[in-house]
């Protein structure tokens, strides 16, 4: 998949609007385990959150890392929580439907 587009990352935050992070990174930072704990959540629901109780100021940082690392995409960050996405592999698992472009 390609680079999100700026409607496609709006659509992604009105549907993670009503989630809770699954996630929380505090005093440890972005460890592997939560690198682990992102991969897999992101491959059971494809749309996740993940909430900075500490690092905020290197959030931005921080969730770009995480999406490398995870090979997601940010949708964005709204306030002090990070929202995350990634194509379910199946198309018939696929619960996120993205505008076209």
């Amino acid at each position: 998949m390609t680079d999100l587009t700026s409607k496609q990352r709006k659509n992604l935050r009105g549907q993670a609007h009503h989630l809770d992070p699954i996630a929380k990174i505090g005093k440890s930072g972005v460890t592997p385990a939560v690198i682990i704990a992102v991969g897999k959540n992101l491959e059971d629901h494809e749309l996740i959150k993940i909430k900075f109780y500490d690092f905020k100021d290197q959030r931005q940082e921080l969730s770009a890392e995480i999406a490398e690392k995870t090979e997601s995409h940010l949708a964005g960050i709204i306030g002090n929580v990070a929202i995350l996405y990634k194509q379910q592999a199946d198309p018939k698992k696929r619960d996120v439907i993205l505008p076209s472009e």
